[in-house]
């Protein structure tokens, strides 16, 4: 894989050229900065900013003013390679709060084996409804510890709107879930997100997390995308490099919160 090419494929069609995530979101270049404004319950934050030491600041304002205008809580996504070099630090000076660093890891899907079963007993099975979206809210929070309030809301407007933009799995043994996933599709684009993927703590290191993404990857290949990215923290870091993926940058979350706004 080129990397620099891959990254700047990926820059072009999923951050400066990416479409809005559903019906009711929008994304405006504004200057140096291209931002998404999503519905009720969708995500809020700058994708890209191709920004310089004399207007960074300036920028950053720009975006607190336009989302605590809205009430809005979002999120400045910081990758390693965007500039000026010390931009996180300009966030955390203007209020932001950081999140974790994460991989971005990518995959050409006709390099990846797609063959990865789930462990004995265990089926993959697809969401479609809302107690689906319920389990796999329950799944998030028992595998990352976080409140998934705001994932079931958005993952049930995502199913009752455009399907062919959203794929959520469950893994169940017997009748319990212990792993969830999510595929999401932009139409136009040649990038597929791999998203949520999680297992609860007594089934990990049994073949469930792989079995998710291959399933997904699957989903992808039929689809026609080209590649699928992740944003990889520590324990799937090289669960997704023995599969096959390269890591291409790192990416941070950067979180304003206004006075009184939620984490919508």
């Amino acid at each position: 894989m080129d990397h620099a090419a891959v990254r700047d494929m990926f820059d072009r069609d999923m951050r400066e050229g990416a479409p809005p995530e559903g019906p009711g979101a929008r994304v405006e270049r504004v200057g140096a900065v291209v931002r998404h404004t999503g519905a009720e319950h969708g995500w809020n934050g700058v994708l890209w900013s191709a920004l310089d030491e004399a207007g960074a600041d300036e920028a950053i304002a720009g975006q607190i003013g336009h989302f605590t205008g809205l009430g809005r809580a979002f999120e400045w996504k910081l990758y390693g390679h965007d500039r000026p070099a010390n931009l996180g630090q300009r966030l955390s000076g203007a209020g932001f709060d950081a999140g974790p660093e994460e991989t971005l890891m990518v995959a050409e899907v006709a390099d990846l084996a797609l063959d990865a079963a789930p462990p004995e007993g265990v089926r993959v099975l697809p969401v479609t409804d809302a107690a689906g979206a319920a389990l796999v809210a329950d799944v998030h929070e028992r595998a990352f510890g976080a409140d998934a309030s705001r994932l079931r809301r958005q993952l049930l407007d995502q199913l009752a709107g455009d399907r062919d933009t959203v794929v959520a799995v469950l893994a169940l043994a017997g009748g319990e879930p212990v792993g969830a996933a999510r595929l999401e599709l932009l139409p136009g684009t040649r990038f597929a997100g791999l998203w949520g993927g999680g297992t609860v703590g007594e089934w990990r290191g049994r073949g469930v997390y792989r079995a998710l993404v291959a399933h997904r990857a699957r989903v992808a290949a039929e689809r026609g995308y080209r590649y699928v990215q992740v944003d990889a923290g520590p324990l799937s870091r090289p669960i997704l490099a023995r599969l096959g993926f390269t890591p291409l940058t790192t990416t941070t979350p950067y979180v304003y919160t206004p006075d009184g706004a939620g984490t919508r």
